[in-house]
């Protein structure tokens, strides 16, 4: 028998930011994570609408992924400051005093974040020249993301 102790979030080495290759990995996990999320929700309204590959509906189809795609990334930096991909790769986002972000940062991260896709991902590019390896719209907004340790207690 052996003794389960619970695991606790570690601070230790927070402060050191995620290397480049942990932040490249999380992402391409995350783009997984929303090509599968699109799939489904895509069928999900072919299935309930009809064919949408023209006029109205193909606008609207893309407006109803865009905006789920919003509400995933946004409930999960609320509810624990991690999606999917950061869990997996022991990364948490967080505001400057280390705390979850508020509701109007976390909708304004994703719209800098979209914004930043559609400019060829130079935001995202810019991790590759800042000092403390932070994307373009962390830094405008003051968030972070920092390495996430559980430790058992």
């Amino acid at each position: 028998m052996h003794n389960q102790q619970p695991l606790q979030e570690s601070t230790e080495g927070a402060l050191t930011p995620p290397s480049l290759i942990k932040l490249g990995a999380s992402l391409v996990y995350d783009c997984l994570v929303v090509i599968a999320l699109c799939f489904a929700l895509a069928l999900l309204f072919i299935g309930l609408l009809g064919d949408a590959t023209h006029g109205g509906k193909r606008y609207f189809l893309q407006s109803f992924l865009c905006l789920s795609v919003g509400l995933y990334f946004v409930w999960c930096w609320l509810k624990s400051g991690q999606t999917l991909a950061m869990q997996t790769w022991h990364l948490k986002l967080v505001d400057q005093h280390g705390q979850l972000l508020t509701l109007p940062i976390a909708v304004l991260r994703y719209g800098l974040a979209f914004l930043s896709l559609m400019l060829f991902g130079l935001g995202f590019l810019w991790v590759l020249v800042d000092r403390d390896r932070m994307y373009l719209h962390d830094r405008l907004l003051g968030s972070r993301i920092i390495n996430c340790y559980l430790r058992s207690t």
